[in-house]
């Protein structure tokens, strides 16, 4: 394995284990604030237009969002003008976690970058832009 691949796995590794010890005290799991992010921001977004936003398969995104449903974060609804998409809706509890959720994101930033210039920053945010697009390309392609 290239070290680039070994330390991106073992930052995600870490990221997962810091938002769940921060999100599992709301009854969140990790992976849910990617959700709950992208739902907040797009109301009505279908489960595949997430599941492609998040680079989640379709089958994880509909088990997810039913444990967040079930756990009243999110309304799915069928669409109003295709009855097999399901559409998802925040709840007034997932708006009151918003912030709660930004905020534990921008601490791992911080956290994970805090000793980088600007100029490192945006260097490292270009590069990772050039590599999630080949990534995603590839899963749009398989």
């Amino acid at each position: 394995m290239s070290q680039i691949i070994k330390d991106m796995t073992e930052i995600t590794r870490c990221g997962a284990q810091y938002r769940l010890d921060c999100l599992s005290p709301m009854g969140l799991k990790a992976c849910h604030a990617s959700y709950l992010t992208e739902i907040c921001a797009q109301p009505g977004i279908s489960q595949d237009k997430l599941a492609r936003i998040i680079c989640i398969n379709k089958s994880n995104v509909a088990r997810q969002a039913a444990v967040l449903e079930e756990e009243g974060f999110i309304t799915r609804q069928p669409s109003p003008t295709d009855k097999r998409v399901m559409e998802l809706y925040p709840t007034e509890k997932a708006h009151a976690l918003l912030p709660q959720i930004s905020d534990i994101l921008k601490r791992w930033e911080s956290c994970t970058t805090g000793d980088l210039t600007e100029g490192e920053k945006a260097l490292l945010s270009e590069l990772l832009a050039k590599m999630k697009f080949r990534a995603a390309d590839y899963m749009e392609g398989r």
